[in-house]
């Protein structure tokens, strides 16, 4: 690198040093006379008068009391349910899912409140299927639980949201998609952090619709969250301009979802499910129970790529994500936990970010103060997508971007360039104010 110099043929650091009028040579004729000079002047003031008495020391001004942090007390509330094993051996059986995405949250936000002079303390309670719910969700809030990380499906989270005693708590949904929450099933004090199945489904269809992909043969399982998944593809599908040319159920009742997945469901089958459909480009698949999904890829009768609820999907976060600063979440969530940050993990610490963004601003922890702030323009939180994300108003779910996805890769994010609105771009995912059946009188 050249060092430019506005004195030619002298570098820069030299220049004060050079150009100063007292040399070092006059310094050293100079030091001896000032040090002769300051002894005089203190013996003379030794000789002229009597010593003069000490000063008293002043006494060091008392420390203002530091008052007492704010406390927020976060109840992460969740129940062990039965929940089938994966399909593949390769894929490791989670039983912390959810709990340690809300612990980083925390760290996170605590980092932030001690400066600010507030404490955040996350308290933590897992129920097996066997405890009187409502009975343990009572006692928690007569104790005074007013934040709460709700990792319930959906007949234990309207339990608790119906509660005479949670009729005033902030409660974050970090599990369910279900669109009937967000609509006419939805709750005043309950806001959503996942996207729901209309989201999914809509940031899945603008993709396929962006590739021209739009003849979409539906396989649809016979659960009744499959059934809620299905619906919302034909909504997709409806509003985007695609059509579903046949669809299809999956009604074989295996006895082991491992042992009794060999050669007559995966060799013959997947292909017969698929056999003899009028002309399709994509197979979109409707399998929350995670029953069969995983066996359509590369076993269809015609080749053609499977998207939905398995093959290319959509979710709020996955493993192959690291744009916009998500490596760095991603990478200290396996640092402190030792595994790879799950879709409800990240719904856990988003909640708590967003609870934590809110504090921070209003220092307040008087829920009616949170939820006006959460539900205000000025309220955005920072989730590693590139836009800070808000709730909407009238369904209390959190607006966000939308990741599209295969097991290794990430494919896409929507919403897709050409799909506008007038506020919000990402609320052309989902269920649009003009659309709504949520009336938050619940």
């Amino acid at each position: 690198m050249k060092v430019e110099s506005d004195m030619a043929g002298h570098r820069p650091w030299r220049r004060p040093f050079r150009s100063s009028p007292i040399r070092w040579r006059g310094w050293a004729g100079t030091f001896p006379v000032l040090l002769l000079g300051g002894f005089v002047a203190f013996s003379g003031s030794i000789s002229s008068g009597a010593a003069q008495p000490p000063s008293a020391a002043p006494q060091a001004a008392a420390a203002p009391a530091q008052p007492a942090p704010l406390q927020v007390n976060i109840l992460y509330l969740s129940r062990q349910y039965i929940e089938p094993p994966p399909l593949s051996l390769t894929q490791k059986i989670v039983t912390d899912e959810g709990i340690q995405g809300a612990r980083i949250g925390v760290a996170d936000t605590n980092k932030t409140g001690r400066f600010l002079n507030q404490n955040y303390h996350l308290s933590e309670m897992i129920l097996s299927l066997g405890d009187d719910f409502k009975a343990k969700a009572k006692a928690a809030l007569d104790s005074g639980q007013k934040f709460i990380i709700a990792d319930l499906e959906k007949p234990d989270l309207l339990t608790l949201a119906d509660m005479p005693e949670a009729k005033d708590a902030i409660i974050f949904d970090v599990r369910t998609s279900d669109d009937s929450l967000r609509q006419e099933d939805c709750r005043s004090n309950v806001f959503h952090i996942l996207p729901s199945w209309a989201m999914r489904t809509d940031a899945l269809g603008q993709y396929l619709v962006w590739k021209k992909w739009t003849r979409w043969l539906l396989v649809t399982g016979k659960n009744p969250a499959d059934l809620g998944y299905a619906a919302a593809v034909k909504r997709a599908a409806a509003r985007l301009g695609a059509k579903i040319v046949d669809e299809r159920t999956y009604t074989y009742a295996a006895g082991s979802r491992r042992t009794d997945t060999g050669h007559q469901q995966v060799q013959e089958q997947m292909p017969l499910l698929t056999q003899s459909a009028p002309p399709y480009d994509v197979v979109v698949v409707a399998d929350e129970s995670e029953t069969f999904g995983d066996y359509l890829p590369y076993r269809t009768w015609d080749p053609r790529p499977v998207v939905g609820t398995q093959g290319l999907y959509a979710v709020a976060w996955a493993r192959p994500f690291e744009e916009y600063g998500g490596t760095q979440l991603q990478h200290r969530f396996e640092r402190e936990v030792g595994r790879i940050m799950t879709e409800r993990d990240y719904s856990a610490w988003l909640a708590i970010r967003s609870l934590g963004e809110t504090i921070i601003h209003i220092n307040s922890v008087k829920p009616a103060d949170v939820r006006a702030y959460l539900l205000s323009d000025r309220f955005g939180v920072d989730g590693y997508k590139g836009e800070a994300m808000t709730f909407r108003t009238w369904d209390l779910q959190l607006r966000q971007p939308v990741l599209l996805v295969d097991p290794t890769e990430l494919i896409s994010i929507s919403p897709q360039q050409g799909f506008l609105h007038p506020k919000y771009l990402t609320d052309s995912l989902g269920y649009d104010q003009p659309e709504t059946k949520c009336r938050l009188n619940k």
